[in-house]
C-alpha cells in the first residue's frame, strides 16, 4: 500500500499539470528512433521533444514520431542517449515565453518549469522567442535532418529543442583554426 499511494499521486499530479505520466513503451520508442539516427546525426542536426499541439511540419527534412507520455521523461531519455554519444552534444533551446506563462492560465506550469531546470541541469541552455527557434529549426531542416518527438503534454511553450553540436570540437578551437587560415597569430 505504501508504494501504491505515491504512484497514484504521481499519476494524479501529472494529469492535473497537463503532462501525462510516462508510457511503458515511451523510452523504448525513443531508444529505437535514436538508435536508427544518432550515428548518422552530427553537428547541426536537431532533436525536438514537443507538446501535443506542436504541428506536423511538412518540410522533407523533418521526421515526426509520436511517443505520447510524459514530456519531461522523454527529454530525460533523449539526453541520456545523447550523453552516450562521443561525436555530438546537445544545446537546449527553450521558449522565452515559458518563463512568462501564468499559473492561472496553465495550472502546473510553475512545477513544470522547476522540473525542467532539473532535467536540463548540466546541459547548455539558450532561451529564445518561440518563433525564432522555429525559424532556426525550419532553416536547418533545409540542410539537415530534424527529429521531432511528440508527447502528450498539453502545456504551452514547453517544447525543448536540442541542437546538436560537435562533441570533439569547440568554438575556441574553430576560432583558432580560422585565425590560422587567415594568417593571424
Amino acid at each position: 500500500m505504501k508504494k501504491i499511494i505515491p504512484a497514484l499521486l504521481t499519476i494524479l499530479v501529472a494529469g492535473l499539470t497537463g503532462c501525462s505520466t510516462m508510457q511503458p513503451d515511451q523510452n523504448e520508442i525513443i531508444k529505437t528512433e535514436l538508435a536508427k539516427r544518432l550515428d548518422l546525426y552530427g553537428h547541426r542536426n536537431w532533436i525536438a521533444v514537443v507538446d501535443s499541439a506542436y504541428p506536423l511540419q511538412t518540410a522533407p527534412g523533418i521526421d515526426t514520431v509520436v511517443v505520447g507520455g510524459n514530456q519531461l521523461d522523454a527529454v530525460k531519455e533523449v539526453l541520456a542517449e545523447l550523453k552516450k554519444a562521443k561525436h555530438v552534444f546537445p544545446v537546449a533551446l527553450v521558449d522565452n515565453e515559458l518563463g512568462f506563462v501564468a499559473e492561472k492560465n496553465s495550472p502546473g506550469i510553475s512545477d513544470y518549469r522547476e522540473k525542467l531546470k532539473e532535467v536540463l541541469a548540466g546541459t547548455q541552455v539558450e532561451t529564445k522567442p518561440h518563433e525564432d527557434i522555429i525559424h532556426d529549426l525550419d532553416s536547418s531542416s533545409k540542410l539537415v535532418k530534424v527529429l521531432v518527438i511528440k508527447t502528450d503534454c498539453v502545456m504551452p511553450y514547453t517544447s525543448v529543442f536540442l541542437r546538436l553540436e560537435c562533441g570533439y570540437w569547440n568554438a575556441q578551437s574553430e576560432k583558432e583554426l580560422r585565425a590560422a587560415i587567415a594568417g593571424d597569430k
